[in-house]
């Protein structure tokens, strides 16, 4: 049998002995079933005591490599071996000009702002906060949200009945999980949507259905023909449509809601980027008990605090309760802390002012070279968010473009991408969040050698 051993080492023949075997088993060269000598045997042929090979192969016995039986050779058990070969996962590429549709600048990200409550977070935290903790989260974060919202987007809600998590993606996957257990089987979806959105509702264990947007948001009526348990909404600006939930659906959705006993899961995620106008007031403002509010901070600040919020009906804070309490025991909360400190300061107010303008200005050159460079792009969408639609002209194919963009650098997104059963026209969706003016100028640039390129 080859093991090698070093008699010179500072580590115990023994040791070396169940290393040279685990290794060979973990290596696939000592396959399942494969018998060893025995104890005798292979003391004689390594030239070491009985008693080393007999406390090695116990070791191994103790630990499942190897099967013994009295009066039987040791067998190397079933079910170990070679490991799996790894895999690399895939890393995110670097592109030469983004315009990502869904990211915010995040190299504007205040960071002596945030340092400065981060650290007056970890000066004030009492012993008490470096413990679990309410599930719900930081009491003083949920009562300064509440404020928040209620000032900024009219919400109504009591910091009682408001979680802070992980992000928009935990809150929806949160809140399918209580509507699962509650005997809901079925949410309906917009569609066009992001297309992760529907993956991650599907994962929470709701069946998600695909209901048309028009240019009035979400149709009601295939709504209500459709009879699901709930529903999710973009209302105050749909993504990727970029359309606002006009009045009359508004209250129709509310009405379908309350009458059905269903549910309302409204996506608020970037409202506080409107340019010309002010946002429409929430949903949840209308009808607290039948909607469910979520908000983050991935699109006003950064993607990497994973910092998102539900104010939700009362029925529902006991079962949310649980759900934090057997999944992830309770949220961060130095972060809370820090953010607390961010906002009753008045920093987030400032932020949103500084890149409400910086956005505005980008959008601007965006739209101007867009015209400048691609007149036969169609331009839609409201002046709000952190992208644009560009219709492409008829006949050009979407995946085309999306192609020869990409393979000159260009990260970009198209309209079929987040469709699951809508058939609506080729369009590129132009983030100008991420790159400054100059950026903007030579990605338009690239980007119409791109649609030159696709017949």
């Amino acid at each position: 049998m080859l093991v090698e051993l070093d008699r010179s080492a500072r580590e115990p023949l023994s040791l070396q002995l169940e290393r040279a075997l685990r290794d060979g088993v973990r290596s696939g060269s000592l396959r399942p079933g494969t018998p060893l000598p025995s104890t005798r045997a292979l003391a004689n042929e390594l030239g070491i005591s009985r008693g080393l090979v007999v406390a090695a192969y116990a070791q191994l016995g103790a630990e499942g490599y190897l099967r013994l039986g009295r009066n039987a050779p040791p067998v190397v058990a079933s079910g170990v071996g070679a490991a799996a070969e790894t895999r690399a996962l895939d890393t995110a590429p670097e592109w030469s000009h983004n315009l990502r549709p869904d990211l915010p600048d995040y190299g504007a990200f205040p960071r002596s702002e945030w340092l400065k409550s981060y650290r007056a977070a970890l000066r004030s935290a009492p012993d008490r906060e470096l413990a679990y903790g309410d599930v719900r989260g930081s009491a003083e974060l949920r009562e300064a949200l509440v404020a928040y919202l209620g000032r900024v987007r009219g919400v109504v809600g009591e910091p009682e009945h408001t979680f802070v998590c992980s992000g928009f993606a935990q809150a929806v996957s949160l809140i399918g999980a209580v509507l699962v257990r509650s005997g809901r089987k079925r949410i309906a979806v917009e569609d066009p949507a992001h297309a992760a959105i529907r993956e991650i509702v599907a994962r929470s264990g709701l069946e998600p259905v695909a209901i048309p947007v028009d240019a009035e948001g979400i149709d009601v009526d295939a709504l209500v023909a459709a009879a699901p348990d709930a529903v999710l909404v973009t209302p105050a600006h749909q993504f990727p449509t970029g359309v606002v939930l006009a009045p009359r659906r508004r209250a129709q959705l509310l009405a379908w809601a309350e009458e059905t006993n269903a549910f309302v899961i409204e996506d608020d995620f970037d409202s506080e980027f409107r340019y010309d106008r002010p946002p429409v007031g929430s949903l949840q403002g209308l009808m607290p008990e039948r909607v469910l509010y979520c908000g983050t901070a991935s699109k006003t600040l950064a993607p990497t605090l994973r910092l998102g919020w539900i104010v939700a009906p009362g029925e529902l804070v006991w079962p949310l309760v649980e759900q934090v309490l057997y999944t992830v025991i309770s949220p961060p909360r130095l972060e809370q802390r820090a953010f607390t400190d961010f906002l009753l300061r008045g920093e987030l107010d400032r932020h949103l002012r500084r890149m409400r303008l910086r956005y505005r200005r980008r959008r601007d050159v965006l739209v101007r070279e867009l015209e400048r460079q691609l007149p036969e792009l169609e331009v839609r969408g409201l002046a709000a968010g952190l992208y644009v639609e560009a219709v492409l002209p008829e006949g050009m194919e979407e995946a085309r473009v999306l192609m020869e963009a990409r393979a000159r650098g260009v990260a970009l997104s198209g309209m079929a991408e987040h469709c699951a059963r809508a058939m609506r026209e080729p369009a590129l969706l132009l983030g100008y969040a991420v790159a400054p003016e100059p950026s903007l100028r030579r990605a338009v640039t690239v980007l119409a050698e791109a649609v030159r390129a696709a017949p």
